[in-house]
């Protein structure tokens, strides 16, 4: 039975350390990443509005092609895994459910990314996460007797200000 529960785009965080390697004349190399991130999930059932807070410990490796326009400025395309784990609480009940959403102890997801590089040391990057599996599901009973399932998968997209060394 279809069920009235919906996701909506929420807003968080993530900071952490990266190190990265690049074969200067071949401009390929990679980023690896250890990282706090703080995601916001929000569900939507029969019109009422929750929200929780994930934290999750992340581990990006990415694959990188990097090519140089200038002594000042490189351009950058990246792709790889993403290895997750969630250091929060495992359980959800928003106020309007009746039950609670189960979590996920760990992710596995796909990086897509780009971003410009200046002056050898200030990094903007994009990167969108693509989730393999559920970040969370629950199943209950409504107060009129249907069957109600739900699933979050948390693709996500990431805006990142990096500082290099």
């Amino acid at each position: 039975m279809k069920a009235n529960v919906s996701a909506k785009n929420q807003t968080g965080f993530f900071a952490g350390v990266t190190a990265d390697v690049t074969i200067p004349l071949a401009g390929l190399g990679a980023d690896v990443a250890l990282l706090y991130d703080n995601k916001v999930i929000g569900v939507k059932e029969n019109g009422e509005e929750a929200n929780k807070t994930l934290h999750y410990i992340d581990l990006p490796i990415n694959a990188k092609y990097t090519i140089g326009f200038s002594t000042l400025v490189s351009a950058y395309i990246a792709t790889g895994p993403q290895f997750s784990w969630n250091i929060g609480d495992r359980n959800w009940r928003p106020a309007n459910i009746d039950q609670d959403w189960e979590l996920k102890k760990s992710e596995f997801s796909w990086n897509v990314g780009c971003g410009v590089t200046a002056l050898k040391h200030v990094r903007v990057g994009y990167n969108f996460n693509i989730a393999f599996g559920k970040t969370a599901e629950m199943t209950y009973t409504d107060a009129a007797g249907k069957i109600v399932k739900g699933k979050l998968r948390n693709n996500t997209h990431q805006i990142s200000l990096t500082y290099l060394f």
